[in-house]
């Protein structure tokens, strides 16, 4: 599976573990909703900057965000 694909479920799944819409996450991680779901279905490649954005908003160390089973 591609790391971009991987990447976005992660963040949807902790997006959802802590209960955020899309559009509250977005406005947590001072980013564009439609941006947050083209991360989630794996159509972006995200900058570290990002990544940090992403981890800020949901109050957790980035290495979380890298976090999956191996397949």
């Amino acid at each position: 599976m591609d790391i971009k694909i991987k990447f976005g479920q992660k963040v949807k799944e902790l997006r959802l573990e802590n209960g955020l819409s899309q559009e509250a996450f977005a406005h947590l991680a001072e980013l564009d909703r439609t941006y947050i779901s083209s991360i989630e279905k794996g159509d972006r490649n995200v900058s570290i900057t990002v990544i940090e954005k992403i981890a800020t908003a949901l109050d957790i160390e980035i290495t979380k965000l890298f976090e999956w089973k191996k397949e």
